[in-house]
């Protein structure tokens, strides 16, 4: 089935993604909690980086999807060349500004004095390859628009796998081992939680090159032969859904920011199980992001070839796929969540607490992966408008005002803040929900041409 042949290899670079994240909460986590709140306050600036970067990903997406849809390679090869562009402009921009605020983050954030030093060098070190992190975000993109997900799969596993060696050997000091009764001298850098942010610095930096490399020779994508100027005609549509997308992530991402330094106010124990419990639940959303994907570039194949039948058809099969998916993954998050937040810490109060909430969120994500699946086909086909307004109003209206109501007017601790969150996603699955029955997620059912302009 096409559907699972390009989902797949995406859902296995997200669990190795999710599988060394766990990994070096747990290396980080055996440090004590003050290294994991150190590490796990600034993971929302993390996503707001990273989102806004994969947010111009999107518009390649979509335009290069489409494009192969409607058979025309050298658009798409152009496009490329454009994405290249963005990549060294972005990547620039962004290293500029997160190594010259990095600073000023633990502030912002409202870490705990005693850990804000500590935090800032993290996130110095773990931002200095900014650039070879954008390349991986949008060339890893643009090789999946083609109908490529092995090639990402395959760099990001790469990836993870130097992450987790390094961190091994830079995170604990020189040591004694015993395996099967034989002792021997481990090395050691010793380096703590700089040493985490070290080994995913050159984990990164790797993968950046590897997938510039791999997607300049790629037989469908490569940009060579074109020229490296500004082509406004492939720019300017590209941009025009990138940017509502990236208004969209930043906005949410900001608001992430914004629910975080609210939880971290709330003391190293919330701070410890709020970053444990985003942790696990990661792992568990792997099915719904996997699909998303497959879903935004079918739905571009298809929107390209002005084939209205095939993207109903492609609704049809995927929404119920997702579903029965996410509730699966729901319900093995219930059962198991108290074993998985004691992999990362040895706190009575820390597993308690991130248990409660997790369960709580667990019985949302059926309702989250019809959500996603909706919302990746707008985004394949170019409606990046409507997910714009629904996102901001969802994590502003109700994330954020609910949680300050909540915990910073009310003095209710962090279930009440998730509890927020889960009516966020709530608000999602209905307005995308009206958006699925009344047909307008398709833009084919309104007689408009299948362009790329």
């Amino acid at each position: 089935m096409v559907i699972l042949a390009l989902a797949w290899p995406t859902m296995i670079e997200q669990l190795m993604q999710t599988a060394v994240q766990y990994i070096d909460t747990a290396m980080v986590g055996s440090l004590g909690t003050q290294a994991t709140a150190a590490v796990g306050s600034t993971t929302t600036i993390n996503w707001l980086v990273s989102s806004s970067t994969s947010a111009l990903g999107i518009g390649f997406l979509s335009f290069i999807a489409r494009a192969y849809g409607a058979n025309d390679k050298q658009a798409a090869s152009r496009a490329v060349m454009q994405a290249v562009m963005v990549t060294l402009g972005v990547g620039t921009l962004f290293t500029v500004l997160t190594l010259s605020l990095s600073p000023m983050v633990p502030v912002w954030m409202q870490v705990d004095e005693s850990i804000r030093a500590l935090t800032a060098s993290y996130f110095f070190i773990l931002y200095t390859p900014t650039l070879m992190r954008t390349a991986t975000i949008i060339f890893g993109t643009v090789l999946r628009a083609a109908g490529d997900t092995k090639t990402p799969m395959k760099v990001g596993v790469a990836v993870n796998l130097i992450n987790v060696v390094l961190n091994y050997l830079l995170i604990y000091p020189t040591r004694t081992i015993t395996v099967f009764g034989m002792s021997f001298t481990m090395i050691g850098a010793g380096w703590g939680v700089v040493g985490a942010a070290a080994a995913s610095a050159v984990a990164v930096a790797i993968g950046g090159i590897r997938i510039t490399m791999v997607m300049w020779k790629h037989p469908l994508v490569s940009p060579k032969g074109q020229k490296f100027r500004v082509d406004m005609s492939i720019l300017k549509p590209c941009l025009k859904i990138a940017i509502p997308n990236m208004m969209q992530r930043f906005a949410t991402s900001l608001g992430y920011v914004a629910f975080a330094a609210m939880i971290n106010s709330l003391g190293e124990v919330s701070t410890a199980a709020h970053t444990i419990a985003n942790t696990v639940e990661s792992a568990f959303y792997i099915p719904g992001y996997g699909m998303q994907t497959a879903a935004a570039t079918l739905a571009g194949n298809a929107y390209g070839a002005g084939d209205k039948k095939r993207m109903d058809e492609l609704a049809r099969m995927f929404i119920p796929i997702e579903v029965f998916l996410m509730i699966l993954s729901g319900g093995l998050l219930f059962i198991l969540a108290q074993p998985l937040v004691g992999i990362f810490s040895k706190s009575p109060d820390v597993i308690a607490l991130g248990t409660t909430v997790l369960r709580m969120v667990a019985v949302s994500e059926p309702f989250y992966g019809f959500y996603l699946i909706v919302e990746g086909m707008m985004l394949g086909v170019g409606n990046t408008k409507v997910p714009f307004m629904y996102n901001v109003a969802g994590m502003w209206g109700v994330r954020i005002v609910g949680t300050f109501i909540c915990t910073q007017i009310l003095s209710f601790g962090l279930v009440s803040a998730w509890a927020c969150m889960i009516a966020h996603n709530l608000l999602l699955f209905g307005l995308f929900m009206r958006c699925y029955v009344k047909g307008t997620w398709n833009p084919l059912n309104s007689n408009k041409k299948s362009v790329l302009m």
